[in-house]
């Protein structure tokens, strides 16, 4: 590999917002927010929006939150009905 063109590849936690979730793994992303980890050290803090600890494919349900009815809402407002 050449040097000097590849990013530094450091430890960072990782937090789901939806559910508090949190995992410490290796990536090349930073953050100017930081967490003391359970080893005590602290680690720049990523949060995101979906992990494994949310995602209905590993917890085997289907969390709505914001869309909930937001096809019925769209139909209402621009006149389409529900051909059932």
């Amino acid at each position: 590999m050449k040097k000097g063109i590849h990013p530094d590849y450091h430890q960072v936690v990782f937090q789901d917002s939806s559910t508090g979730f949190k995992f410490l793994s290796g990536s090349t992303k930073t953050s100017d927010e930081t967490i003391e980890w359970e080893d005590g050290n602290t680690y720049p803090l990523i949060r995101v929006e979906i992990s494994s600890d949310s995602h209905p494919f590993y917890t085997g349900k289907q969390k709505f939150t914001q869309a909930d009815g937001a096809v019925d809402r769209f139909n209402k407002k621009y006149g389409f009905k529900n051909n059932d």
